[in-house]
């Protein structure tokens, strides 16, 4: 199953780089490139499988290293409720 970004979560590219406003909790997020990538392949409705897949053919970066990168932000985006499975 896909994530998707929470309702009431407003996002924003900004070119290099995205930001998130969580309307419930008035806070503000901003994520680096390749948050933003991630990002963008959440609102797609992927799950991490196929976010991975699709980093390791965008980035010449070691899959491990592409992994790590991409649990520690959806376990940020999870623990801030600014994505749902």
């Amino acid at each position: 199953m896909g994530l998707r970004p929470s309702e009431g979560v407003v996002a924003r590219d900004m070119g290099r780089s995205a930001v998130l406003i969580h309307l419930e909790s008035d806070r503000i997020f901003e994520l680096n490139a390749t948050g933003a990538r991630i990002w963008s392949l959440i609102q797609q409705g992927l799950d991490r499988e196929a976010i991975c897949s699709r980093l390791r053919a965008d980035y010449k970066a070691a899959p491990d290293d592409i992994e790590a990168s991409v649990d520690e932000l959806l376990a940020a985006l999870l623990r801030e409720r600014l994505v749902g499975e």
